[in-house]
């Protein structure tokens, strides 16, 4: 558990390794988990389903696979409340092995079928992973401590550096989940990737690039579990490491033939960009998601220099190279491109957002030459419509709500075990034909009394009938059951199976 709303009281204090720790000593939920284990369940979603191989169907796990995965998390759950109260591996130990203690049944398990040496080193294992979790995370001891949090990364993030165009992608994303994560009121927080890449204006595949190569790599986003069923991924906001100023920066897909200077001459060019930027991100949350700043539209650039001009206005370029990080030529290209628009107006060597550039609306100042500004823009719907982009998410959104349709379709399938169907296309209409079951024969092969006919002789078979609901069953004369018997004694012997198991 990354972090916990729990108030922790002030009368803990720290733990010695050599003091005996109990479940009074910690928090009211940690102790009730220890002692009496998960009787809400909390830690079982998940455990006993899992993603197929081609990761969009979910396959049940074996009742003993699903008991040892809910084991594993209460374990871990543990884990983590200890290492967060300032314990030690060794206490650890103890409150798992204790007889008495419910939570810690999965661990004494592990000793009774592997051994204690076993057991000892999966405690460990988990102990360390316990320990990294908790060190890069933080407790919310109170709803006003949660929303510092939030402003503190909201801060962090609108004065580091993102640069080029993947950069100021993943600015997009991150923006995003923290727009969730003040929803959630925290830093761990739900959502899907579909869910994200709407409420950015960018497409999935573009989304789980900038999670993989730059988010994720430099500790902004973490996340914790994929989401499964009808339930959306489990992410983690998180400051950032301390080298966050290198984005890294895209790959070319050929070999270049153009080689860097020898830095023995000097002649390495130092970074137009600052080390710090100075953006709104509140305008980036509020437009991000506008068909305006799609990918061939006014693009991220513009984004972030009009986020740059709302936080400080009247701007030199040099200036804007360092609040906005973006580069001097693109940001030459993206000021052209918002001055033809009326969106933003210079006066000498400064640079200002008209009136109304929020809402997309352009400005004809009157010291500007005729020429300058053909068309002001009437609002964001003129501006998307302009450069061919209006629609995108829109269209997005739709391809989005078809996936989301079909994906629970298959779910309800799934859930009534219902086997994959035949489509036929008659007359422009799509019939389905299931697929027969092993226990169900053609209509052919049904004769009039009930008897089952011999698909190769043509004649009826002696010790097979159908009931009425179709299904094929097996009257010998040493067992003359009815179906209705047959399936009472079969639900018997199973139900005898599994007490038994």
């Amino acid at each position: 558990m990354p972090h916990s709303t729990h108030q922790t009281g002030s009368s803990r204090r720290p733990f010695h390794p050599g003091e005996r720790l109990g479940p009074h000593q910690l928090p009211t939920a940690a102790a009730d988990l220890i002692l009496l284990g998960d009787l809400t369940g909390r830690y079982a979603a998940g455990s006993y389903s899992k993603l197929a191989s081609d990761g969009q169907t979910l396959v049940l796990r074996a009742d003993r696979q699903g008991a040892a995965e809910h084991g594993h998390r209460i374990t871990a759950a543990i884990a983590c409340h200890v290492a967060r109260a300032g314990g030690t591996v060794d206490q650890l130990t103890r409150l798992l092995l204790h007889p008495d203690h419910e939570g810690g049944r999965h661990a004494r398990h592990i000793v009774l079928r592997s051994g204690q040496a076993r057991a000892l080193d999966y405690i460990r294992r988990v102990w360390t992973s316990a320990s990294a979790a908790v060190s890069s995370t933080r407790l919310m001891e109170s709803r006003q401590h949660t929303y510092e949090v939030l402003s503190a990364l909201r801060d962090r993030i609108e004065t580091t550096p993102w640069r080029g165009e993947r950069g100021r992608t993943a600015l997009r994303v991150l923006r995003a989940h923290l727009n969730f994560a003040e929803i959630a009121g925290g830093p761990l927080h739900h959502a899907s990737e579909r869910q994200t890449a709407e409420e950015a204006g960018i497409s999935r595949t573009t989304l789980r690039v900038v999670y993989e190569t730059v988010l994720k790599p430099r500790g902004w986003l973490r996340r914790l579990r994929v989401g499964q069923g009808r339930e959306g991924s489990t992410w983690y906001l998180a400051e950032g490491k301390a080298d966050h100023h290198s984005i890294p920066a895209p790959q070319s897909r050929f070999r270049t033939t153009q080689y860097p200077p020898d830095p023995a001459l000097e002649e390495w060019p130092t970074p137009e960009t600052g080390t710090t930027a100075d953006l709104d991100s509140t305008v980036i949350s509020r437009l991000m998601g506008h068909d305006a700043f799609a990918h061939h539209g006014l693009g991220s650039a513009a984004l972030v220099i009009i986020a740059a001009l709302h936080a400080r206005a009247a701007q030199t370029v040099a200036e804007l190279v360092g609040s906005s990080s973006v580069s001097r030529a693109t940001l030459y290209r993206a000021l052209r491109r918002l001055a033809d628009h009326g969106l933003v107006h210079h006066s000498g060597e400064t640079w200002t957002l008209a009136p109304h550039a929020l809402e997309g609306f352009g400005d004809l100042p009157p010291e500007a030459a005729a020429e300058e500004i053909a068309e002001p823009a009437r609002g964001w719907d003129a501006v998307a419509t302009r450069h061919g982009t209006a629609g995108v998410a829109s269209r997005r959104k739709a391809v989005h709500a078809a996936e989301r349709a079909a994906y629970q379709r298959a779910l309800e399938l799934l859930s009534e075990h219902r086997s994959k169907a035949v489509v036929l296309v008659r007359d422009g209409r799509q019939v389905v034909v299931p697929a027969p079951r092993p226990d169900e024969v053609p209509t052919a092969w049904h004769a009039p009394d009930g008897c089952v006919l011999d698909p190769v002789t043509g004649r009826a078979a002696p010790d097979w009938r159908i009931a009425t609901d179709g299904r094929l069953i097996l009257i010998t004369p040493a067992d003359q059951r009815s179906y209705d018997e047959l399936a009472a004694a079969h639900a018997e012997a199973r139900s005898e199976w599994e007490s038994a198991a």
